[in-house]
């Protein structure tokens, strides 16, 4: 940045709301992780579900290995993402959806930001078709989604080939960076109305959208929001964590 000084918009609640509404969208499209809840539901499954025994001692070892080396950057976001699910290969595809399910009941749905759950509840009662994309694992996205209205069929997530019921290691699609773009533009979606992302990993798909909405944005993402003449929103949750973090030091 450079020392600049970045100027961007903060929008309010009400602000916010009205925006979205006013732009009378027929398709919106929703990152999921940081965007309609607060955390990385992805890691926090794969390190949940380790610790359940899902998979091999081998499996969480080498899984584990393979992080270190995202954190270090020495493996590529994409490559993470996949990897993450092809660790379940050789499960039964029902027990993911289980297992997805009571870890979504546990750590996601206390989560749920308040004022996108309202705004999404609010959308999908206008007749607004929603679309959920994201790099974490399609089983606890879809699960996620659920309460916001947003069916299975309409998630764009990290995943893999069921075959009989069995989990393989054949990717079907990993929507990160770029990637997202193409995931959207492969279903038809070239140019949605609204979008809404809260990293930099969400940029490429709200460059699609005919207008992009940063909720909880990262710094790199306001940076380049700013760039972009682009406000942002950050729920009240997210403020009340920060607040008790500069409380607690």
């Amino acid at each position: 940045m450079n020392g600049r000084q970045i100027e961007i918009t903060r929008w309010t609640s009400e602000e916010f709301e009205r925006l979205v509404l006013d732009g009378n969208p027929r398709v919106a499209v929703f990152d999921c992780d940081g965007t309609l809840w607060g955390g990385d539901a992805g890691y926090g499954f794969m390190a949940w579900s380790l610790e359940q025994g899902l998979v091999s001692r081998s499996a969480t070892t080498w899984m584990d290995t393979r992080y270190r080396g995202y954190l270090a950057g020495r493996v590529s976001e994409v490559e993470i993402c996949g990897e993450m699910v092809q660790l379940y290969a050789g499960l039964r595809d029902e027990e993911l959806r289980a297992a997805a399910a009571r870890y979504v009941s546990e750590f996601v749905r206390p989560r749920i930001f308040a004022e996108m759950a309202q705004l999404v509840a609010t959308l999908g009662q206008a007749g607004v078709a929603l679309w959920a994309v994201s790099s974490t694992n399609k089983w606890v996205v879809a699960e996620g989604v659920r309460d916001f209205g947003i069916p299975a069929e309409r998630v764009l997530a990290a995943e893999v080939r069921v075959v009989d019921g069995l989990i393989t290691s054949e990717l079907v699609d990993v929507p990160t960076d770029a990637a997202k773009a193409v995931s959207l533009k492969r279903v038809g979606l070239a140019h949605p109305d609204a979008v809404f992302g809260n990293s930099v990993h969400d940029l490429a798909m709200l460059e699609l959208g005919r207008c992009a909405f940063p909720v909880n944005p990262s710094p790199a993402l306001i940076e380049a929001a700013a760039k972009r003449g682009w406000g942002y929103f950050r729920p009240a949750a997210v403020e009340g964590e920060a607040a008790a973090a500069v409380g607690g030091e």
